[in-house]
């Protein structure tokens, strides 16, 4: 069994799209960052403490199978963009990524349920935006889609009309790279392209 260790819609539906059966259970892990940290410690902590804290409380009721946690942000000239506090936060995030090239930290961490093995990574992708005017930024911004997002936009929503190119792993920026996941899954034991093809073939 999966667990994703998410309130996400996204990465839910990313796991849906495979088509492997799993639960969710929204982690309510520290997700405070230290000093100093570099994007990639800072996506790979977050991601292994809500694994451990989903984990630890689904231990106790013998539950056996693996859970998965993730963490995403956006980093421009070093600096580190999570989710908007406000709608003017988003609009500050946006003027600062419009027509510029910004990069996207996912990191992943998976933890066996049985015997807390675990296995943790995290993907990096490059994304363009095309210049934005302050009145299309405001107008997104009305959307309400960027307010619950690192860097304040959605690449998978309306967040595509804005976003120029993409260079890398696009899941990656939607919040969970499933090439990585399948890779930390099969460190643990668990193939989940085969579990994804077993899925296929019983619906068919």
């Amino acid at each position: 069994m999966l667990v994703l260790a998410s309130a996400s819609p996204r990465r839910k539906a990313l796991l849906e799209q495979l088509g492997v059966p799993f639960d969710v259970v929204p982690s309510g892990a520290d997700e405070r960052v230290e000093p100093g940290w570099t994007p990639a410690q800072m996506v790979e902590t977050l991601a292994m403490r809500k694994a451990v804290d989903v984990c630890g409380r689904l231990s106790g009721a013998r539950t056996t199978g693996i859970v998965v946690g993730a963490d995403t942000t956006v980093v421009l000239d070093g600096d580190i963009f999570e989710k908007p506090k406000d709608v003017d936060d988003a609009v500050r995030m946006l003027r600062r990524l419009r027509g510029r090239t910004h990069l996207v930290y996912s990191g992943i961490a998976c933890v066996r349920i049985e015997d807390g093995e675990c296995a943790v990574g995290h993907r990096v992708t490059e994304v363009t935006f095309r210049p934005l005017s302050d009145d299309e930024i405001e107008a997104y911004v009305r959307t309400g889609e960027p307010l619950d997002k690192a860097g304040a936009y959605g690449v998978q929503g309306y967040g595509s009309l804005i976003v120029d190119r993409i260079a890398g792993d696009y899941f990656n920026v939607v919040g969970l790279s499933v090439v990585l996941l399948s890779e930390l899954l099969g460190r643990l034991g668990f193939d989940l392209l085969g579990a994804a093809a077993a899925g296929a073939k019983s619906s068919m």
